[in-house]
């Protein structure tokens, strides 16, 4: 966990979200996983999306997502803040894995938000 918050530090060093082009921030916890568009010149969150939005409302499996796989869940993730984004009039994202490699949960996300419109 140390060296993923070096590299994060490392990351944020050189990436800034503005107004036009916001920073798809990533974070994935032990359960779950959260994106957000962040304007950095303002300090300000435009959206949050997490897979607790996408779990089913009640279901006392929320854990686990409802019986998807932690991938599946990455990927709507990643459409559901292409499409709030979309709805917001916001076209392009920088992306910030947030110190994480890019593969499985990670890449997951960044696929699902390309294909539901946001270009990085």
């Amino acid at each position: 966990m140390k060296q993923r918050i070096i590299r994060h530090k490392r990351i944020r060093a050189k990436i800034k979200g503005t107004s036009e082009r916001p920073r798809l921030s990533v974070f994935k916890s032990n359960y779950h996983l959260y994106a957000q568009l962040i304007n950095d010149s303002e300090g300000k969150t435009f959206i949050a999306v997490s897979d607790k939005d996408i779990a089913a409302k009640g279901s006392a499996k929320l854990r686990s997502g409802a019986g998807k796989t932690k991938k599946a869940l990455a990927y709507e993730v990643g459409k559901l803040i292409a499409k709030k984004a979309a709805g917001k009039g916001i076209s392009g994202v920088i992306f910030d894995r947030g110190g994480y490699k890019f593969h499985g949960t990670i890449s997951e996300i960044a696929r699902g938000a390309r294909e539901g419109g946001l270009k990085f």
